[in-house]
């Protein structure tokens, strides 16, 4: 569509220079056939009664399409019910404290093509636009995508997940690694995030790939940094004993700077998401823990897009670049305490009574 300049433009080369509609055409590097047909309105318009009113119409109104009878071929109202109940299914989830295993666009997109649609990605996003109740403001960002070698590097996060186990909505920390390289995710489910949580996470992770990378990445983690000194981080000694036994060493981001984990950052949304926006009810932490693997086994082996492209031989070549590994650590801290005289000693706010 030609806009209301360009439409005066080809009707003043016409009238007032006296060029060709071929010339014309050349001039403005437009169709022939659009030059036509902006003519022809013109010589209508000159035609009619009143000629100085339609011609002052043709040149002043903005041109536009009559888009009033167009319908969407694919969009039925049986897909449309279908988008209202993971919408519907959303705003539960939100009113419950689910907010992060909510059902972006592209799940409700997977969604209706498993269930035997067809529709493309945009349809979908366009019509959940004009839902006014499911408008949310984005910020748009930047990200520089990394490339490291096979079993360089390997990053790690926490993340938070509300599960319902036996019927009871329970928070569990979630906690996952991602190799830098393969983008291979692997994640574990936690009651609390301290210390023990940290270490068994990693001595999971490790037994799990049968090796060690060579560099983790963390960012400023009660559990990883102990202490800032200057510019410097002083780590915790969970992490010190961690990197002498299994010979790998670390690195720490930079504050408030957690681009410089990219993937895994992204990898907590990614897996909580994939793992637990449809299914969220298990009878212990230990089928959570099942299903978990299973999707995250999915994940390292989906291949689809540019993105996802030889992902199972990246993942090889990285399980494959792995310092060996040296078995498990002991997960597990020493303290010393004070009986006191009801012969109890006082561990986090509870006392536990000590034998005779």
């Amino acid at each position: 569509m030609k806009t209301m300049v360009e439409r005066q433009s080809i009707i003043h080369m016409y009238r007032v220079c006296g060029y060709s509609k071929r010339r014309i055409s050349r001039e403005l590097h437009v169709s022939r056939h659009t030059v036509d047909n902006i003519l022809s309105e013109y010589e209508s318009a000159i035609r009619t009664d009143n000629p100085e009113e339609a011609l002052s119409d043709l040149l002043t109104i903005q041109p536009r399409y009559d888009s009033s009878r167009r319908r969407p071929r694919r969009l039925t109202q049986e897909i449309k019910d279908k988008i209202g109940f993971c919408l519907k299914k959303n705003a539960v989830k939100i009113a419950t404290g689910l907010r992060k295993q909510r059902m972006l666009k592209k799940d409700i997109h997977q969604f209706l093509l498993s269930q035997g649609y067809t529709i493309s990605y945009a349809t979908v996003c366009s019509y959940i636009k004009n839902i006014e109740s499911y408008k949310e403001k984005k910020k748009s960002e930047a990200f520089i995508r990394l490339f490291y070698e096979p079993g360089c590097i390997a990053e790690f996060d926490w993340g938070e997940v509300l599960l319902f186990i036996d019927g009871v909505k329970t928070k569990f920390y979630l906690a996952v690694f991602t190799f830098g390289h393969s983008n291979g995710r692997y994640a574990y489910l936690f009651r609390h995030q301290n210390t023990l949580a940290f270490m068994e996470s990693h001595r999971n992770f490790f037994r799990d790939i049968h090796g060690v990378p060579a560099m983790m990445v963390y960012d400023n983690m009660r559990v990883a940094v102990k202490s800032f000194v200057g510019g410097d981080k002083k780590p915790t000694e969970a992490l010190m004993k961690m990197s002498g036994f299994y010979c790998f060493e670390y690195r720490f981001c930079n504050v408030r700077a957690g681009w410089e984990k990219g993937h895994v950052e992204r990898s907590v949304e990614y897996v909580r998401r994939k793992a637990f926006c449809l299914t969220d009810h298990f009878g212990d932490i230990h089928s959570a823990q099942e299903h978990l693997n299973r999707v995250c086994m999915q994940v390292n082996n989906e291949q689809g897009s540019l993105s996802t492209a030889e992902k199972t031989s990246r993942l090889e070549a990285d399980l494959s670049s792995l310092k060996p590994f040296p078995g498990n650590l002991g997960c597990f801290e020493v303290y010393e305490y004070i009986v006191d005289k009801w012969s109890t000693i006082s561990m986090k706010n509870v006392h536990y009574s000590v034998p005779d």
